[in-house]
């Protein structure tokens, strides 16, 4: 009986994230999360370019997020400062619409080295008081043995992002 309580406690407390894997095949995918935050677009959208704060050092080069920036302009990177001097660009700003749309092109993580590039798509709706953030990333191209099997784990580590965005505008921390 103390199990099923504190399961319906914790599944009470848990955030309302959908995540899914929309498309797997062998020459690309989509996955998308979506989640509601408890801030108007505007300063979601904002968030959006303080990625050091909210993305999680286990998923940069450096080891340390505090090396990631966002400049929301098109043209403007996703870029890492690397400690040897050196730098990453993760992905690039095609499309910055405030308070409504952030779009990047390139490959995060692994795909970086793949003959597979894609977009990844912040949209935000005001919804219930508070922002609807739906987060989207389309990747097709080459790899050896196809893009399927990245799909999953893709999907995974981008709905961890989202929910470390989503705790760091509601509390300051991810």
């Amino acid at each position: 009986m103390r199990f099923l309580l504190m399961l319906a406690v914790g599944l009470a407390l848990a955030p309302t994230v959908r995540a899914e894997v929309v498309d797997a095949q062998a020459a690309g995918f989509e996955v998308r999360e979506s989640v509601q935050i408890a801030a108007p677009p505007d300063r979601v959208y904002a968030a959006l370019s303080q990625i050091g704060h909210w993305w999680d050092s286990r998923h940069t080069f450096s080891g340390d997020a505090n090396h990631l920036s966002l400049e929301p302009v098109v043209g403007g990177c996703f870029c890492e400062a690397l400690p040897d001097g050196g730098s990453a660009a993760h992905m690039r700003v095609v499309m910055a619409m405030p308070g409504k749309a952030l779009r990047l092109e390139g490959g995060l993580g692994p795909l970086q080295g793949l003959g597979a590039t894609g977009h990844l798509t912040w949209t935000l709706k005001p919804k219930g008081g508070g922002t609807e953030l739906t987060q989207t990333y389309d990747v097709g191209g080459y790899a050896k043995g196809g893009l399927t099997s990245l799909a999953a784990p893709v999907d995974r580590v981008l709905g961890e992002q989202e929910m470390r965005l989503k705790d760091w505008v509601e509390t300051g921390k991810p």
